[in-house]
């Protein structure tokens, strides 16, 4: 019910936003929805993009899930970076994206993220190190809206410990909350994206990317954009050359 609730008060507040600057549409912004992973990458590329082109972005990073719904009642974004496909083919069976704008542009991974002290010193201790009593929390970002926190899950439950560790698990919003529950020290260990860690001091294992379903990241365009060019120069950028170095840059894999 919350969540629904800050998500009708965001539409309405864009709505409002946008309503009263359509006499100056030329100057206004995309409005680019995206998953938490991209908030670093996204932010290097927008302004390289802008820099270029000389239009403006603006960005909403969340919870992928949680974005699709906004979209799914009217939200006016211009583009849709999701953090898997499935959730761009669901908007593209709702008609909410346009069935062509959809494109693939990276394949996330996984990393456990924790504090130096709490060393891991090698690959394949992952399930006793979160059974450990010295691991009191574990973030991850929501499985039943977060794709990350789904292979999350997936990867808890290849090492067999989903059960054995459900008391320790912390749940957030979303990846990028997940990794600041570690960093703040609300949390001992974080399953986060490898996007988000390239700029920390905290260490952290990539996790076995066969432990989970892939990551597949698509984006589309949705119905509703009135600018649905300057979006798709936002995506011939991004899915090419220079964008997907970005991309590589910040630990993506390629599709």
């Amino acid at each position: 019910m919350i969540n629904k609730l800050i998500g009708t008060l965001f539409v309405l507040h864009v709505f409002i936003m946008t309503g009263c600057t359509n006499a100056n549409d030329e100057d206004e912004p995309l409005y680019i929805a995206a998953a938490s992973d991209l908030y670093h990458a996204l932010t290097e590329a927008g302004e390289e993009f802008t820099n270029e082109t000389g239009i403006p972005l603006e960005f909403t990073f969340g919870s992928t899930g949680l974005i699709t719904q906004q979209i799914n009642e009217g939200a006016p974004y211009d583009l849709f970076l999701a953090a898997h496909e499935s959730y761009i083919d669901e908007l593209i069976e709702q008609e909410a994206i346009l069935v062509d704008s959809k494109h693939y542009y990276a394949i996330g991974r996984n990393v456990l993220m924790y504090e130096e002290e709490n060393l891991l010193s090698e690959s394949g201790q992952e399930q006793q190190y979160l059974l450990s009593d010295e691991i009191g929390t574990i973030a991850i970002a929501n499985p039943e809206h977060a794709p990350y926190g789904k292979a999350a899950k997936e990867t808890l439950e290849s090492w067999g410990i989903w059960e054995q560790i459900d008391e320790k698990l912390v749940y957030a919003e979303n990846i990028r909350q997940a990794y600041q529950y570690v960093e703040s020290g609300n949390a001992d260990v974080g399953m986060v994206a490898l996007a988000l860690v390239s700029d920390t001091d905290y260490e952290y294992q990539l996790i076995d990317e066969t432990t989970h379903e892939p990551i597949i990241q698509a984006l589309g365009i949705p119905a509703v954009s009135s600018k649905q060019e300057e979006s798709q120069q936002f995506i011939e950028y991004l899915t090419g050359k220079r964008g997907q170095e970005i991309l590589v840059e910040y630990g993506f894999d390629l599709p």
